[in-house]
């Protein structure tokens, strides 16, 4: 398999691993079916809607050391 061009998709997604200062915004939630790109700020699940893609975006993240977790990782939802 080839080094990923910058022309493929996955440099749309690069500032999902990229380092931050602060606490993550990013974090990988590990579902019972699935694992999800978690956005912090908006609180919801971040949507990768090309499968080849994703599984390379969640490769980098791992790489980088985003942290991962089966908890829920954001605030809780209002009723």
């Amino acid at each position: 398999m080839s080094a990923p061009t910058t022309n493929d998709g996955i440099s749309g997604y690069a500032h999902l691993w990229q380092d931050s200062p602060h606490a993550p915004r990013w974090v990988l939630w590990d579902t019972v079916d699935d694992v999800l790109v978690f956005d912090r700020d908006i609180n919801c699940p971040f949507h990768i809607d090309d499968e080849a893609v994703r599984g390379e975006v969640l490769r980098r993240m791992r790489a980088a050391g985003v942290p991962e977790s089966a908890e829920y990782p954001g605030r809780p939802c209002s009723q």
